[in-house]
């Protein structure tokens, strides 16, 4: 685990969509880390293109946000990751006034109810918290018409699944939205492009997170295409950043990637880990959210970053007081 420890405020945690603030979608505040220098900088993101040149490469995760979560009456099911064979891993959670906490009951070979006569049977333990589990009928058409977006206690009321999309969601599967792309508008896109920074994509299906659980990630569906590897090799040979969109996109380009930083197309799970340890090959900076408190998130923003440089941006977004989570401010970490 990094260095980096500190207790998050709760004024510091985005309860809704900035939209709902009167701000729009590219005017949330964006903190800018530099490697080389150690210099921080606080812009908007819709700064963004003034901040990157051309020749760099932006890699962003097409994944789209699945409505995941099925709510009854006491209970609500996460639908997390499909997990193959028709099974996929779900988390039970207890429903509360304010939302959710974790719940530990369940056995295997116990089936749940669900809206619409759906039945869903628990297999067994995958981890601590995630169940294998079957349902009866195809899971993504299921939770397109039963389903509702995962929401957690410091968001204060349901918002409609537009509002968990990017720009770039093409591929339906995550469990929770690849948030770091939630600012980008297709106004930014077309700036970015004629900036001349590229823009590829990746897709990292991702699964439930759990705000009260420090818990390595865990296997993620993904695939890297041939054509992104292909521009990730040639923006790095012609002396371009490669700048990750997110975790997720991390976590792909460092699955994909060789030793000597080469990536190739892969796709499949991914149980690969980013640690300060094992460092990065493929990545040379990275946008991302503000994240919890001794998350796992943060060994991979130390490996991106240093933890000296990392601990220095987290201070200042306290002290500005920067928003956390999906509907958060941003953080761009650069060579």
């Amino acid at each position: 685990m990094t260095a980096v420890a500190f207790t998050l405020p709760p004024g510091l945690e985005a309860r809704e969509p900035p939209e709902a603030r009167g701000l729009r979608r590219d005017e949330v505040r964006l903190l800018v880390s530099r490697r080389s220098d150690g210099a921080l900088a606080h812009r908007r993101f819709r700064e963004l293109p003034d901040l990157l040149a051309p020749g760099d490469l932006l890699v962003v995760n097409d994944s789209a946000t699945l409505p995941a979560a099925v709510r009854l009456d006491r209970l609500a099911v996460h639908f997390s990751t499909e997990a193959g064979d028709g099974e996929w891993l779900v988390e039970l959670r207890r429903r509360t006034d304010e939302g959710t906490e974790p719940y530990q009951g369940g056995e295997a070979g116990e089936w749940l109810p669900l809206p619409g006569r759906a039945t869903l049977t628990l297999l067994g333990r995958r981890t601590s918290r995630l169940w294998r589990a079957r349902l009866d009928r195809d899971v993504p058409g299921y939770l397109r018409r039963y389903g509702v977006p995962i929401r957690y206690p410091y968001v204060d009321r349901d918002w409609p699944l537009a509002a968990y999309q990017t720009v770039f969601a093409a591929r339906t599967g995550s469990a929770e939205m690849p948030s770091a792309g939630r600012a980008f508008t297709h106004e930014l896109v077309t700036a970015l492009v004629v900036r001349g920074v590229a823009i590829a994509p990746i897709t990292l299906h991702t699964g439930v997170a759990s705000p009260e659980r420090d818990e390595p990630p865990y296997a993620e569906r993904f695939a890297v295409p041939a054509a992104t590897a292909r521009q990730v090799n040639l923006a790095r040979a012609g002396g371009g950043r490669v700048i990750a969109v997110g975790t997720t996109v991390v976590r792909a380009l460092e699955s994909a990637a060789l030793p000597d930083g080469t990536v190739q197309a892969a796709e499949g799970l991914t149980t690969h880990v980013v640690t300060p340890e094992g460092g990065v090959r493929a990545v040379d900076g990275l946008l991302t959210g503000f994240h919890e408190p001794r998350s796992s998130h943060l060994m991979m923003l130390s490996a991106v970053a240093g933890e000296e440089l990392l601990a220095r941006s987290y201070a200042a977004a306290l002290r500005k007081r920067y928003l956390w989570h999906e509907f958060g401010d941003l953080h761009l970490i650069v060579p």
